[in-house]
C-alpha cells in the first residue's frame, strides 16, 4: 500500500449519525408524492433550481423536501467531499491503488494557472502538446498536410477503444454542426473485423489519415485494428512501406513502439499517467475532434470544462450542481433501491452521450472495496443508460411511466436548435425545436405527475380501462437545460458528469479512479488465444462451459478439435 494509501483515513460511511439522519428522513418521506409536494410548497421549483456556468439544473421533480439536500450535504461534509476535491485539483495521489495524482482538471485550465506536481509544471507541458495538437490541426484543415503521393487529406480514421474511443465519437457526433464537413471523420474501436473493414472499405489511401491513440501503444485491440489499417494502407499504395510516415500519427507516450510501428516521432502527441482513460477526451485523445472542429472551437471546449471546473470547486455544496445530482444519485440508490439511471438527451447530436457516461460512471464506480481494501457496506454505483427523445419514448418510457422499477432521470434539452425547420412549409413561424422540446417538458411533467384513476375515469374512459390506464407518476428526474449545444456546453456537460461520478465514489469511499475488472478479461483473453487457433488445442486448466464451447468454435472453423 502506498504512504498516500495507508494515512487516509477511510470508515463506514453507513455507521455515521449523518447516514441515520438521511435513513430516518427516508422513511417519513418515501410514501409522498411530486403532487402533494408541490402542492404544499409553492415555491418548489424555483427554490429547488439551481445554476452552474451557462447549465440551468431543475431538481424540484425529485422525491425530497426542502430538508434532503441539507441532510445529504451534511453526509458529504462528513465524507470529506469538500477536502477531497481540493486534494484532487492539487495534484495528491488520490488514486491510491496506482499511487497516482489524478489531474484531468489540469488539462483544461489556463496557461496562467499555477501547478506543480511531482515537479512537473503542469501548465507549461499541457498547453506545450495543445500548442503542438494545434499546429498539426491546422495543417490538414488547411491542405497543408499531405499524404505520401501529395494527395490532400480527406479522411481522418481515429483508432482507440475505452476512453480512446468513446470519448471522440461522442464528442464529434455531438459538435458535427461545428465540425468541417470536407473532412470524413470515421472511428474504429472493436476488435471484431468488421469495424476497420466498415471505416475503410470507401476511403482511398491516398487522401486517408489515421490517429492511432494508445497511452503504452501496446493496447490488444488498438494495436491489432492499427497493423489491420496499416496493411490497408500499404498495399494500396503500392507496397511503399514508407507512406506510413505521411498517414499515421500517434497519440501516446511510448516512441519506441511509435517509432517500430513506422510513424515519425515528430507526429507522436503524449500525455500523462495522471490522465485516465475515461477522463482523457481534453488531452491529446481528444485530436480528431480539434481536426474536426478547429483548435479555436476545441479551445471553446476546454473553456467550457474549466467553467464547470470552477463552479464546482468554489460554489457552495447547496448550490453546485454536481455536488447536488450526485448526491441525488446516493438517495436513489441507497435508500430507495434504485439500480440504473436514464440519461434522456433531446438533441440527436447527444446520441452517443449514454454510451460515453456508461464507461464514465460504471467504470469509475463499479467497486465492491473501499479504498483501504474494505467490502463496502451498501450499493454503489448505477447503471447508466437511455436514448435520446423522442426516439426514447417510442421505446422505453412505457417502463418508466408504468413499470414497477424506480429509474431516476436526466433530462438534457436546450432552447435554441442548431438547425432550424418550419413544422409547416406553409408557416415559417413553426419549429420543429419546440415540438421537440415540448415533449421533453411533457415526459418530465408527466412522470412526476402522471394521471390518477379518478382523472381517467372523468373522461369517460370504460371501467375496465381505468386501471390500465392510470399513470401513478412520482417518478424523479433532473431537468438539465442550456441556450445552445456549443462546443463549450458540451464541455460543461462532460465535466458536470465527471464531478457527479466524484461526489458518488467520495461518499461511498471508493477509488473512482482504477479499473481493475476490466484487467483480468483482458489478460485471460490473451492466455486463450492460441486455444482457438493452435494445431493442437490445449484445453487443460478451463472450465468445462469455456472448454465444450472453444470444441464447437473450432470445428464450425474446420479446425481439428
Amino acid at each position: 500500500m502506498s504512504p498516500v494509501a495507508a494515512n487516509e483515513a477511510t470508515f463506514d460511511i453507513t455507521a455515521t449519525p449523518e447516514w441515520s439522519a438521511l435513513r430516518e428522513h427516508h422513511a417519513a418521506v418515501a410514501g409522498r408524492h411530486l403532487r402533494g409536494l408541490f402542492a404544499e410548497d409553492p415555491d418548489r421549483a424555483s427554490a429547488l433550481t439551481a445554476t452552474g456556468a451557462d447549465l440551468v439544473m431543475d431538481y424540484s421533480k425529485h422525491r425530497i423536501t426542502r430538508d434532503t439536500l441539507g441532510l445529504l450535504t451534511a453526509l458529504a461534509r462528513r465524507a470529506g467531499l469538500p477536502e477531497r476535491t481540493e486534494a484532487m485539483f492539487a495534484g495528491e495521489h488520490i488514486n491510491t491503488s496506482e499511487d497516482r495524482a489524478v489531474l484531468h482538471t489540469a488539462l483544461r485550465a489556463p496557461r496562467e494557472t499555477a501547478l506543480a506536481v511531482d515537479g512537473q509544471d503542469l501548465a507549461t507541458d499541457v498547453h506545450a502538446v495543445l500548442a503542438r495538437m494545434g499546429e498539426f490541426t491546422d495543417s490538414v484543415r488547411s491542405g497543408a498536410w499531405t499524404g505520401h503521393t501529395g494527395e490532400r487529406i480527406r479522411a481522418v480514421v481515429n483508432i482507440g477503444i475505452g476512453g480512446s474511443d468513446l470519448g471522440p465519437v461522442m464528442a464529434y457526433q455531438a459538435l458535427r454542426s461545428y465540425a468541417d464537413r470536407s473532412l470524413d471523420m470515421r472511428f474504429v474501436s472493436n476488435i471484431d473485423p468488421t469495424d476497420v473493414v466498415e471505416a475503410t472499405r470507401d476511403l482511398d489511401p491516398a487522401s486517408t489519415l489515421f490517429i492511432v491513440s494508445s497511452k503504452t501503444f501496446t493496447t490488444l485491440e488498438t494495436l491489432t485494428n492499427a497493423r489491420t489499417a496499416r496493411a490497408w494502407l500499404v498495399d494500396g499504395l503500392g507496397g511503399d512501406e514508407s507512406a506510413v510516415a505521411r498517414h499515421f500519427v500517434a497519440v501516446s507516450t511510448n516512441a519506441k513502439e511509435v517509432s517500430a510501428f513506422g510513424i515519425d516521432e515528430d507526429n507522436m502527441f503524449g500525455f500523462w499517467d495522471w490522465v485516465g482513460g475515461r477522463y482523457s477526451l481534453d488531452s491529446a485523445i481528444g485530436l480528431s475532434l480539434m481536426v474536426a472542429i478547429g483548435k479555436e472551437q476545441f479551445g471553446e471546449f476546454l473553456s467550457g470544462m474549466y467553467e464547470m471546473d470552477s463552479h464546482f470547486r468554489k460554489a457552495p455544496l447547496e448550490e453546485n450542481l454536481p455536488v447536488i445530482a450526485g448526491l441525488l444519485n446516493v438517495w436513489y440508490v441507497n435508500f430507495f433501491g434504485a439500480e440504473t439511471h436514464a440519461v434522456l438527451p433531446y438533441s440527436q447530436y447527444l446520441h452517443r452521450l449514454p454510451a460515453y457516461l456508461q464507461q464514465l460512471t460504471m467504470e469509475s464506480n463499479g467497486k465492491s472495496v473501499r479504498r483501504d481494501g474494505v467490502p463496502v457496506t451498501t450499493a454503489t454505483g448505477e447503471i447508466f443508460w437511455g436514448e435520446p427523445g423522442t426516439n426514447g419514448q417510442h421505446a422505453f418510457y412505457q417502463l418508466l411511466h408504468q413499470g414497477t422499477r424506480l429509474v431516476p432521470a436526466d433530462f438534457i434539452g436546450f432552447a435554441e436548435p442548431n438547425h432550424v425547420v418550419p413544422v409547416d412549409s406553409d408557416d415559417p413561424g413553426s419549429d420543429m425545436h419546440d415540438l421537440f422540446m415540448s415533449n421533453l417538458f411533457a415526459q418530465s411533467a408527466a412522470l412526476a405527475f402522471g394521471k390518477t384513476a379518478e382523472e381517467i375515469a372523468a373522461e369517460g374512459t370504460l371501467a375496465d380501462l381505468v386501471a390500465p390506464k392510470t399513470m401513478p407518476g412520482n417518478r424523479p428526474s433532473s431537468t438539465i437545460l442550456a441556450r445552445k449545444l456549443t462546443p463549450a456546453v458540451l464541455g460543461q456537460l462532460i465535466a458536470f458528469y465527471e464531478h457527479v461520478t466524484f461526489v458518488e465514489g467520495t461518499i461511498w469511499g471508493i477509488n473512482s479512479f482504477d479499473q481493475w475488472g476490466v484487467e483480468l478479461g483482458k489478460v485471460m483473453a490473451k492466455q486463450l488465444g492460441p486455444t482457438l487457433t493452435a494445431a493442437k488445442p490445449d484445453v487443460t486448466g478451463l472450465d468445462a462451459s469455456t472448454a465444450a464451447l472453444v470444441h464447437r468454435y473450432r470445428e464450425w472453423r474446420g479446425r481439428p478439435v
